[in-house]
């Protein structure tokens, strides 16, 4: 039941990923700088948490990537995600080095969880810049997902 609460969780992550970037694209002479930097903050923080977890070489937090690479990252995110949920213990601990070097533990379910809150929170960012750049923002509110 928590699997598949956490997967859930990670289609609506991606699904309003999405729905930001198509946004971004079709009002990018609009756009200001600040939300191409929060959306690949955003993207690359997910792939950094999923990198952890998996050991894999993870992206600069503030990496800017080719715009038109965003959707699949995007999606490779995602997939790597729901993989990471069906494979593992999501009780499993796992030691990892923040951007500062710093070494922390967490179970895989707490960084997992923190990829989400953190995608939301920027999410919540990038709409507020949206509407300060005169661009309809995305109401990307998890029960609009669910109705």
């Amino acid at each position: 039941m928590m699997k598949e609460k956490l997967i859930d969780l990670f289609d609506y992550t991606h699904y309003f990923n999405r729905e930001i970037i198509e946004v971004i694209a079709g009002n990018i002479a609009k756009v200001d700088e600040r939300i191409i930097r929060l959306i690949n903050h955003t993207l690359n923080a997910q792939q950094i948490w999923n990198a952890r977890i998996i050991g894999e070489k993870t992206f600069d937090v503030w990496q800017t990537n080719p715009f038109e690479n965003l959707e699949g990252i995007n999606s490779s995110n995602h997939q790597k995600s729901i993989g990471i949920i069906n494979d593992s213990d999501l009780d499993q601990r796992i030691e990892y080095h923040n951007s500062k070097g710093t070494t922390f533990e967490n179970s895989i379910f707490e960084m997992l969880f923190h990829a989400v809150n953190h995608s939301t929170y920027h999410r919540g960012q990038i709409n507020m810049l949206l509407k300060n750049s005169s661009i309809d923002p995305v109401p990307a509110d998890y029960i609009f997902y669910k109705r």
